[in-house]
């Protein structure tokens, strides 16, 4: 089981913009991690734009699947990771992530805010703190000591979507690759790296 990155973004009209986020690249060629960081960036700004307020959804892309919550408030989270990780826990993270977030960063910085200007430094921690689940430490026991290791809690299944693939959060007639094309988060070497993915049917080495 493995997490790969958690963002927070705040879903905003008529975009939606990064305020901050951690990855874990360790998986991935050293050459790659720029497309990659970049690709996550995009995919999880496509997938907060696409959600209602007020929703959660679980959208699986080759073998990755990106769990998003949107607040009624604009604050989104994301949560990109492998298949086997628990969906429950994801949004367990995502939950305490926003709540923490929107204690500590005031509203009002939500919309012009960039990870370069928001000050909150936890995300690294929670990524590392949950790549594994339940959270041991190297010397055993639970990462809280003295305490049980928590448990997500049942969530409602009304809460959650479930898209097949990225496509299905398209639009009629619209195409990811025009998307990635048009994308103002993605550099020139990652749209070349994601046109030759393609053409060698390997996105999966991406996203």
């Amino acid at each position: 089981m493995r997490l790969y990155s958690l963002s927070v973004l705040y879903k905003g009209d008529p975009k939606v913009h990064l305020l901050k986020a951690a990855y874990d690249f360790s998986t991935f060629n050293f050459f790659q991690r720029s497309s990659v960081q970049e690709f996550m960036t995009f995919t999880s700004q496509l997938i907060v734009e696409r959600s209602a307020l007020g929703s959660r959804a679980s959208v699986k892309e080759q073998e990755y699947l990106c769990h998003v919550y949107v607040r009624n408030d604009g604050l989104a989270g994301v949560v990109v990771a492998d298949t086997e990780y628990p969906q429950r826990v994801c949004f367990t993270l995502l939950d305490k992530v926003l709540d923490e977030f929107s204690r500590q960063v005031s509203k009002i910085d939500w919309p012009s805010g960039s990870p370069a200007t928001i000050s909150y430094a936890a995300l690294d921690g929670y990524l590392s703190k949950y790549q594994v689940w339940p959270p041991w430490n190297p010397r055993g026991g639970c990462v809280e000591a003295g305490k049980r290791c928590p448990q997500p809690p049942d969530l409602d299944a009304s809460f959650f979507r479930q898209h097949n693939t990225m496509e299905s959060l398209l639009e009629r007639g619209e195409k990811l690759d025009d998307l990635v094309s048009k994308s103002e988060v993605l550099g020139a070497q990652s749209k070349a790296f994601y046109k030759t993915a393609r053409k060698q049917n390997s996105c999966c080495a991406i996203m």
